[in-house]
């Protein structure tokens, strides 16, 4: 997208979707991209703002319109993304798996280069911690990433408990008194005193 192609319309926006979806490479866009789209939604939300302020049938068919376009404009711009992310995608596995670089960078929007050298690294890490490892012979050891902790759960504190027979009341470990129960009843109580229970066949876990 040249300079003079840098004013955003939806017209442009089709366009450049079009030639993303069917052209092999990835289409270089202007380098004010980013910045350009931002500010034309910011401009069809403010047209929207004024037209929800008129009360006429006209203002009405038009506000209409002008939501019907906000809302295509950003599908397209939601496919357009994912069309581009897809391409620097294979960009970077068929870079990771030759062992080259990316000859012309330029095709890339500045934050596109950050996706890009991110994955690259990631995958050359990967390749060369699993394949490498792999050919010799060696078993893989991945270690896990920073910031990604393994979800513990706490022990349960309680037991949910079917009782089998009649338990006169009594007192727990934990000081407090439990029951009468009989047959059937069923209660949630502390896993030791559930455990007593269970181990002498006096109540079933549900």
């Amino acid at each position: 997208m040249s300079d003079n192609d840098a004013v955003i319309t939806y017209e442009s926006l089709y366009e450049l979707l079009r030639l993303e979806k069917y052209r092999k490479e990835l289409q270089k866009l202007d380098g004010t991209f980013f910045e350009n789209v931002v500010n034309y939604l910011e401009e069809k939300k403010a047209i929207l703002h004024a037209q929800e302020t008129k009360d006429n049938l006209f203002a009405q068919e038009n506000l209409e319109k002008t939501k019907k376009q906000v809302e295509n404009i950003q599908k397209i711009l939601k496919e357009l993304y994912e069309k581009r992310e897809s391409k620097i995608v294979q960009l970077a596995l068929f870079c990771s798996r030759t062992k080259s670089r990316l000859h012309d960078e330029s095709v890339l929007l500045g934050e596109e280069k950050v996706m890009y050298h991110a994955l690259l690294e990631r995958l050359n890490n990967f390749r060369k911690t699993i394949q490498d490892e792999l050919v010799q012979g060696r078993r893989p050891r991945l270690e896990e990433p920073k910031g990604i902790k393994t979800e513990q759960k706490d022990p349960p504190k309680s037991r949910t408990v079917r009782f089998l027979q009649a338990v006169p009341e009594f007192v727990g470990e934990d000081m407090n008194t439990y029951g009468p129960f009989v047959p059937e009843d069923i209660a949630n109580l502390p896993v030791k005193v559930s455990e007593v229970l269970i181990k002498n066949n006096r109540a079933t876990e549900l």
